[in-house]
């Protein structure tokens, strides 16, 4: 595979950055060493994006990191490898630990904390950022494809502005919704389908509210965040557009029943996302500022 660019450094007007094959063998060297995730090849490309946006995330041995909206940790994994032995991540979730499939937030996590990454690794499940609490100034603070999780633009806002007082920086994932390859637009309609979903009808799913990266940009630099580095990250090869598609159709008979007003609509989504023949998922754009 080509490299376009070296991931530290800054790419100007969201130069993006391919998967490289030696990510992928750094996905294979953590999976041996910590002993997790092994004959799980889906886990595996997951894990060599994650090293990518953590790469792109700058860590270094001995921070102390608190991620936001951990999951199942497979980014924690990344960053509690990346700040080493010396380093600590603190890792929140507003979720429950019985949330999540096919496994629960809990057995995932166990999992983790079964390995020599445990000691370094602190989990807070049924947690809310705005009223957690650590006296710990914290040198980086991770939002990586949390934020569509958000009900609102006010929830990232408020978010941002706790992490100012916090952390000395903010390193922010998220899928790209200014998607440059036709393969991608199904990925797109469907994240708009979910989103719409939740606003219109509402339910629990994993996509409450978009954002896009202008804009997640504006409101860093509204709360006094100085950007330092942005980049698009080649995602199309993970199976997340597949998985948020085939959510798209499980609630369209939602629409149906209760869209009556905008269903012109959604069938023309429904039908350009179901009849796109290449099916990609969205890039992933990353965003570190320092206060």
């Amino acid at each position: 595979m080509d490299i376009l660019v070296h991931p530290f450094l800054r790419i100007k007007g969201w130069g993006r950055v391919p998967l490289k094959e030696n990510n992928l063998k750094k996905a294979r060297k953590i999976i041996e060493k910590y002993d997790i995730y092994k004959n799980d090849p889906i886990q595996e490309i997951q894990l060599a994006h994650r090293i990518q946006l953590v790469e792109a995330f700058d860590m270094k041995e001995g921070m102390h990191v608190l991620e936001i909206g951990c999951g199942q940790g497979d980014t924690t994994v990344v960053l509690a490898d990346a700040v080493g032995e010396s380093g600590k991540v603190t890792a929140i979730d507003i979720a429950s630990k019985a949330y999540g499939a096919p496994l629960t937030l809990e057995e995932a996590t166990n999992r983790i904390m079964d390995t020599s990454l445990g000691d370094r690794i602190t989990f807070h499940f049924e947690t809310d950022f705005l009223t957690f609490e650590e006296e710990t100034v914290f040198d980086a603070v991770v939002l990586s494809h949390a934020s569509w999780y958000f009900e609102n633009e006010q929830t990232l806002i408020d978010y941002i502005a706790k992490v100012k007082v916090i952390a000395n920086q903010i390193c922010f994932a998220e899928w790209d919704l200014d998607y440059t390859r036709s393969g991608q637009r199904a990925h797109f309609l469907a994240a708009s389908l979910l989103a719409l979903h939740s606003s219109q009808i509402g339910n629990d799913g994993n996509i409450q509210c978009l954002f896009e990266k202008r804009q997640v940009r504006e409101i860093l630099e509204n709360a006094g965040f100085q950007i330092m580095r942005e980049e698009v990250i080649d995602a199309a090869y993970l199976q997340d557009g597949g998985w948020e598609i085939n959510e798209a159709n499980n609630i369209r008979a939602d629409f149906e029943r209760k869209g009556d007003a905008y269903q012109s609509f959604i069938d023309v989504y429904y039908y350009l996302m179901n009849h796109q023949q290449e099916r990609e998922s969205l890039d992933s754009f990353v965003i570190c500022a320092k206060r």
